[in-house]
Protein backbone atom coordinates (compact mmCIF):
# COMPACT_ATOMS: atom_id res chain seq x y z
CA UNK A 1 0.00 0.00 0.00
CA UNK A 2 3.04 2.35 0.51
CA UNK A 3 3.49 3.07 -3.47
CA UNK A 4 -0.39 3.56 -3.61
CA UNK A 5 -0.30 5.82 -0.87
CA UNK A 6 2.99 7.80 -2.38
CA UNK A 7 1.29 7.65 -5.85
CA UNK A 8 -1.95 9.80 -4.37
CA UNK A 9 -0.14 11.70 -2.16
CA UNK A 10 -0.59 16.13 -2.32
CA UNK A 11 -2.97 15.24 -5.57
CA UNK A 12 -6.55 15.99 -5.12
CA UNK A 13 -8.06 13.53 -7.72
CA UNK A 14 -5.90 10.30 -8.51
CA UNK A 15 -7.65 7.77 -10.56
CA UNK A 16 -6.13 4.42 -11.36
CA UNK A 17 -7.27 2.75 -14.48
CA UNK A 18 -6.62 0.75 -17.49
CA UNK A 19 -6.56 2.30 -21.02
CA UNK A 20 -8.94 -0.17 -22.37
CA UNK A 21 -11.73 -0.57 -19.86
CA UNK A 22 -15.09 1.41 -20.51
CA UNK A 23 -15.91 2.10 -17.21
CA UNK A 24 -12.72 3.43 -16.64
CA UNK A 25 -13.45 6.12 -19.48
CA UNK A 26 -17.07 6.63 -17.98
CA UNK A 27 -15.08 7.78 -14.22
CA UNK A 28 -12.72 9.76 -15.90
CA UNK A 29 -15.29 11.85 -17.90
CA UNK A 30 -18.05 12.26 -15.28
CA UNK A 31 -15.22 14.01 -13.39
CA UNK A 32 -13.55 16.10 -15.89
CA UNK A 33 -16.99 17.17 -16.72
CA UNK A 34 -16.63 19.10 -13.41
CA UNK A 35 -13.71 20.39 -14.18
CA UNK A 36 -11.67 18.86 -12.23
CA UNK A 37 -7.89 17.49 -13.65
CA UNK A 38 -7.62 14.47 -12.16
CA UNK A 39 -3.95 12.52 -12.34
CA UNK A 40 -5.00 9.42 -14.34
CA UNK A 41 -2.47 6.08 -13.91
CA UNK A 42 -3.27 3.88 -16.81
CA UNK A 43 -1.62 0.20 -15.40
CA UNK A 44 -1.76 -1.54 -18.69
CA UNK A 45 0.79 1.31 -19.36
CA UNK A 46 3.10 1.69 -16.78
CA UNK A 47 6.30 -0.02 -15.85
CA UNK A 48 4.98 -0.90 -12.21
CA UNK A 49 1.50 -1.63 -13.01
CA UNK A 50 0.75 -4.91 -12.22
CA UNK A 51 2.42 -3.99 -8.34
CA UNK A 52 -0.11 -1.18 -8.45
CA UNK A 53 -3.12 -3.44 -9.09
CA UNK A 54 -1.67 -6.33 -6.65
CA UNK A 55 -2.18 -3.26 -3.98
CA UNK A 56 -5.01 -1.79 -4.73
CA UNK A 57 -6.53 -5.72 -4.41
CA UNK A 58 -5.03 -5.83 -1.21
CA UNK A 59 -6.89 -2.55 -0.05
CA UNK A 60 -9.87 -4.43 -0.93
CA UNK A 61 -10.40 -2.85 -4.42
CA UNK A 62 -12.10 -5.38 -6.31
CA UNK A 63 -12.42 -4.74 -9.60
CA UNK A 64 -8.68 -3.04 -9.20
CA UNK A 65 -9.65 -0.63 -11.84
CA UNK A 66 -11.25 1.91 -12.15
CA UNK A 67 -10.40 2.86 -8.71
CA UNK A 68 -10.72 6.87 -7.31
CA UNK A 69 -9.15 8.68 -4.39
CA UNK A 70 -10.22 12.00 -3.60
CA UNK A 71 -8.60 13.93 -1.29
CA UNK A 72 -5.86 11.13 -0.53
CA UNK A 73 -8.66 9.56 0.56
CA UNK A 74 -10.11 6.02 -0.95
CA UNK A 75 -13.29 6.39 -2.68
CA UNK A 76 -13.77 3.41 -4.34
CA UNK A 77 -14.70 1.92 -7.50
CA UNK A 78 -17.49 2.86 -10.08
CA UNK A 79 -20.44 2.04 -7.68
CA UNK A 80 -19.23 4.19 -4.85
CA UNK A 81 -18.59 6.87 -7.42
CA UNK A 82 -21.78 6.99 -9.18
CA UNK A 83 -23.07 6.81 -5.67
CA UNK A 84 -21.84 9.92 -4.59
CA UNK A 85 -22.61 11.28 -7.78
CA UNK A 86 -26.61 10.34 -7.78
CA UNK A 87 -26.70 11.57 -3.75
CA UNK A 88 -25.39 14.87 -5.27
CA UNK A 89 -22.49 14.24 -2.87
CA UNK A 90 -19.34 13.88 -5.97
CA UNK A 91 -19.21 17.56 -6.18
CA UNK A 92 -18.48 18.20 -2.31
CA UNK A 93 -15.90 16.31 -1.86
CA UNK A 94 -14.62 17.45 -5.34
CA UNK A 95 -14.53 21.00 -3.91
CA UNK A 96 -13.37 20.39 -0.44
CA UNK A 97 -10.39 18.37 -1.90
CA UNK A 98 -9.57 21.54 -3.68
CA UNK A 99 -9.88 19.57 -7.17
CA UNK A 100 -12.64 22.03 -8.28
CA UNK A 101 -13.48 25.75 -7.39
CA UNK A 102 -17.41 26.67 -7.39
Amino acid sequence: MEMVTRMVADRPVVIFSRSTCCMSHAIKTLISGFGANPTVYELDEIQNGQQVERELHKMGCKPSVPVVFIGQQLIGGPNQVMTLQVKNQLSPLLIRAGAIWI
